[in-house]
């Protein structure tokens, strides 16, 4: 059945692709998987399943076999989370040369973000209060301070360059936020860790 947002503003980012890309019955699968009670998904999770459905639409358009293409290594590299910057290339220019426009893909890619306002505002789904629904609420907080500590140091140099106090050329303000057990020895990025829901101490 097809999606119909009848509501005011634009359409959510992910009802738009699932209509531009025909997705059919996958917003129902997004809902399921984030709202079981067992081995529910993140929507993290999410996000990177939803992206592996655009790009194998998209090379299914383009003609290219996605039988015999790892789409999920593919996502991986065009997403920047795997491979090297060698690879990355490569992997850009082959899909360009197949007649995939890879700029309009990645452009199009959701965040977990968009697939929650997508399942919660348009679907109008919920979650069972969890552990891992405690979670994602509480990296929910966490991303909103980075986001607000890039913003505030955005506005900071911005000041200090228009007042001749501060050199700059050309930069983006980037804020990573990490976590060092010091116990396993390992360092997540918060937003994995709140995810596996453990460090590696928990490992038997």
């Amino acid at each position: 059945m097809t999606e119909q947002h009848t509501g005011p503003g634009p359409d959510p980012k992910v009802l738009r692709l699932v209509r531009k890309y025909e997705l059919e019955g996958v917003g129902d699968e997004l809902e399921a998987r984030w709202t079981r009670s067992e081995n529910r998904a993140s929507l993290r999770t999410l996000a990177d399943s939803f992206n592996e459905r655009l790009l194998r639409a998209a090379l299914a358009d383009a003609g290219v076999d996605t039988i015999t293409d790892d789409v999920s290594r593919l996502y991986a590299l065009l997403d920047g989370t795997e491979g090297s910057r060698g690879e990355r290339t490569a992997a850009r220019r082959r899909l360009e040369r197949a007649g995939v426009d890879v700029e309009t893909l990645t452009n199009e890619f959701v965040s977990y973000g968009a697939i929650r306002s997508y399942l919660t505002k348009y679907r109008g789904a919920s979650v069972p209060d969890t552990d891992d629904c405690v979670r994602e609420t509480e990296g929910r907080t966490i991303e909103g301070l980075r986001q607000r500590t890039v913003a505030v140091t955005e506005s900071k140099l911005a000041r200090l360059q228009a007042t001749d106090r501060l050199r700059l050329g050309s930069h983006r303000v980037l804020a990573d936020v990490r976590v060092l057990c010091e116990d396993c020895g390992r360092q997540y990025d918060v937003a994995t860790l709140l995810e596996l829901g453990a460090c590696d101490c928990d490992d038997p």
